[in-house]
């Protein structure tokens, strides 16, 4: 994939990811139950910005929801808070914060020297490293810090991605659950019980296969209760495609994802496109889970 399809398919994954989890708490491609991962990160900000000079402005890379401007917020609420991000359509900016969506980070509308921050949770190794390493250099402002939270190619958020795109691959291609389901329920002698009962049939292998908390259970069972709760046979339809689809678009995200940890892991290439505008690498830091494993390592740069 050249790197202008890849931009446009990162874009598409996470506008509509964005855009169906608008005002929502979800941990994108972070499995929510894993709260410590989260301690981890706003720990990780809140020594970033604990010495920032009051009243600073900071710019927060392809933001998403916002969160790390909600945490950075709750910890220095005298900051000037903005954040950027491809996506188009964007939940809500956190109180105190402004954010702008169809914002890519290869071309800021920001003033030079503008910023007195720059930061990015997993969202800078999704861009054109050069052309970002750039752009940041450009608005930062003398004696201004930047700190990016990377993805590492060897830690647990790959990893979770990985087996699920393996579970939705199952649904999708191996076993065409979506397809088996819809036409269980429109043959001749199909119907909604049929479909039904193919839907939790797979449902059951799935969980067997993958885990009862995979996508190869999630998919025929979301397919199971379309088919249940649906009107009529179109409408019923209409879910199973629309199921179908936000299945491929987790698979864009992932690949998106797996994209970002190879950029991120070509860390003589990351660091040098910052020392080519005069920024150096001040530290590098490993971001934990409780276990001691690296989920993602902090830079800093000045």
């Amino acid at each position: 994939m050249t790197d202008t399809h890849a931009t446009i398919a990162d874009a598409t994954a996470w506008s509509e990811f964005w855009a169906q989890n608008a005002g929502g708490d979800g941990g994108g491609c972070l499995p929510e139950r894993w709260a410590a991962i989260e301690e981890a990160q706003k720990a990780a900000w809140r020594s970033f910005t604990s010495d920032l000079p009051e009243r600073s402005r900071l710019l927060d890379l392809a933001t998403g929801d916002g969160r790390v401007l909600r945490w950075i917020r709750a910890e220095r609420s005298d900051l000037a808070l903005i954040g950027i991000d491809l996506a188009a359509t964007l939940p809500p900016a956190p109180e105190g914060t402004e954010t702008r969506g169809g914002v890519a980070m290869e071309d800021l509308p920001f003033d030079d020297r503008s910023c007195d921050a720059v930061v990015s949770q997993f969202g800078f190794e999704y861009g054109d490293v050069a052309k970002v390493a750039a752009e940041i250099a450009r608005v930062l402002a003398q004696g201004g810090r930047i700190g990016l939270m990377v993805h590492r190619g060897d830690g647990p958020i790959l990893e979770h991605n990985l087996a699920r795109r393996a579970a939705i691959d199952w649904a999708l291609f191996e076993k065409a659950v979506a397809k088996t389901v819809a036409n269980a329920l429109t043959a001749p002698n199909g119907g909604t019980d049929a479909a039904a009962q193919v839907a939790g049939a797979f449902n059951m292998l799935g969980a067997r296969v993958h885990g009862d908390s995979s996508p190869a259970w999630e998919i025929p069972e979301a397919l199971r209760r379309a088919v249940l709760l649906g009107s009529d046979t179109q409408a019923i339809l209409g879910t199973i495609a629309a199921i179908e689809a936000q299945a491929h678009n987790e698979l864009g995200r992932i690949a998106s994802l797996e994209r970002a940890c190879a950029t991120a892991d070509a860390r003589d290439e990351l660091v040098g496109a910052f020392a080519r505008h005069g920024l150096k690498l001040v530290d590098t830091a490993p971001v934990t889970e409780p276990s001691g494993r690296s989920l993602a390592d902090f830079l800093t740069f000045s």
